[in-house]
This record gives structure tokens, C-alpha cells and sequence, in this order.
């Protein structure tokens, strides 16, 4: 009996559903194996042993590991630039919105401690291209540091300051968040009451004032 065009779609959509189903295992078997111990530890063979197939079958749906960590730690820096990119920039003051900015960072970050972590306090190239942000032109590479630079040119309006000025003062923002959402992950039972205190002091407070110092100076 011949099979008809509805049943060849039906077995490739099924091939197709089976084929996406794997790359999640693997992809979940990874992300267990960063968030215990690291992107430095991951390996083929690591991946294989936990979902119980042989290392071989991880090829056949990806590259290598490069791909692996590069596919993690786009989906984890893609939900911390969509945090910050859903604050609106023609909105509001530009001191409201940097305030916002900073306040979503750090809540989607808390969201995926074990993956923030991991990615933060790697040294490998693979998550350096994602996480490091102090080099020199990097609010053009970086979605988050670009929103910043806007925010603080605005507050700066009449001020004469470079994009070179505006550049680092957005990465000393950058860094001094990334401090803050280290340390409320390691010290995660301060309780909710004490962690909402300091990041609306910190996002309210302190971010705002490393801003205006700048303007005080001119």
C-alpha cells in the first residue's frame, strides 16, 4: 500500500519533533553539568555519560562543545538584553529609565543564578564573547551598554562629554551591578525583604549618583 503525502509529512514531522526533543536533552544534560561545575568542565563525554548514550550521538546533532556552550550562553545573555531592552527609551525620564534598566538586570539574572554564575566567572573565549564588556568600543557590540550610554547622555545633556567618557562610565555601571547580582546570588538567604532593599537602594540610589558625579565635575 502506497503511503500518501499526508503520512510522508506526518513521519518527517515526527522525525523533526524527535530530532528537537534530543538537542533539548542534551542541551538540559549541559546546562546541569555548567551549573555544577562550570563551563571549563563541560566535555562531550560528560554530556553522553548523563543522558546515557555514547558520545558519538552528540555529533549528530551538534558540531562540538563550542556549539553546545555557544547556544547556552546566547539564550542566557538574550534574556538579560530582552530585560533590559523592554524598558522603553522614549518613555519616562532618562533617570527612571536607567533606574529600570539596572532593576531588570539584576531580577533576570536572579532567575538564572546557576547559569549567571557559571558564565560570569568563566574564563573560557566561548563565554568571554558574551560576558566581557570593558574593552574599548564595546557599547557598539553590546545591546545592554548601548541602552546605558542613551540613558546617560540624556541625563548628561548639557554637558560636554565624548562617547569615550559616556562608554566607560556606562561600563563602571555595567561592572558595579554585576558585583551586586554576584553577591545576592552567593548570599541567597538574606531573605526577600533585605535582597528588594538593596537593589532599590542600589538601582536608586547609587547608580544614579556614579551618574551624576559626572556632572558635577563639569
Amino acid at each position: 500500500m502506497l503511503k500518501t503525502g499526508g503520512d510522508s509529512m506526518s513521519i518527517e514531522n515526527r522525525r523533526e519533533r524527535e530530532k528537537e526533543e534530543m538537542r533539548e536533552l542534551i542541551l538540559s544534560a549541559a546546562n546541569e553539568i555548567v551549573a555544577s561545575e562550570g563551563f571549563e568542565k563541560i566535555s562531550i563525554r560528560k554530556i553522553a555519560n548523563k543522558i546515557d548514550y555514547s558520545p558519538s550521538i552528540i555529533y549528530h546533532y551538534f558540531e562540538d562543545k563550542d556549539e553546545i556552550i555557544n547556544i547556552l550562553m546566547r539564550a542566557g545573555y538574550k534574556k538579560i538584553v530582552e530585560a533590559i531592552s523592554s524598558v522603553k527609551l522614549d518613555v519616562g525620564s532618562p533617570e527612571d529609565r536607567l533606574k529600570k534598566m539596572t532593576n531588570n538586570y539584576i531580577e533576570a539574572a536572579l532567575k538564572m543564578p546557576d547559569g549567571f554564575m557559571a558564565a560570569h566567572l568563566s574564563k573560557s573565549q566561548q563565554a568571554l564573547k558574551y560576558t566581557s564588556s570593558l574593552f574599548k568600543g564595546a557599547s557598539k557590540e553590546k545591546p545592554a551598554l548601548a541602552s546605558l550610554c542613551k540613558c546617560i547622555k540624556e541625563i548628561n545633556i548639557d554637558k560636554e562629554m565624548d562617547d569615550s567618557e559616556v562608554e566607560i562610565l556606562s561600563q563602571i555601571i555595567s561592572v558595579s551591578t554585576l558585583g551586586l547580582t554576584i553577591k545576592l546570588i552567593e548570599e541567597n538567604d538574606i531573605g526577600n525583604e533585605q535582597r528588594q532593599k538593596l537593589i532599590k537602594y542600589f538601582s536608586e540610589e547609587i547608580v544614579l549618583k556614579i551618574v551624576k558625579v559626572k556632572v558635577n565635575k563639569n
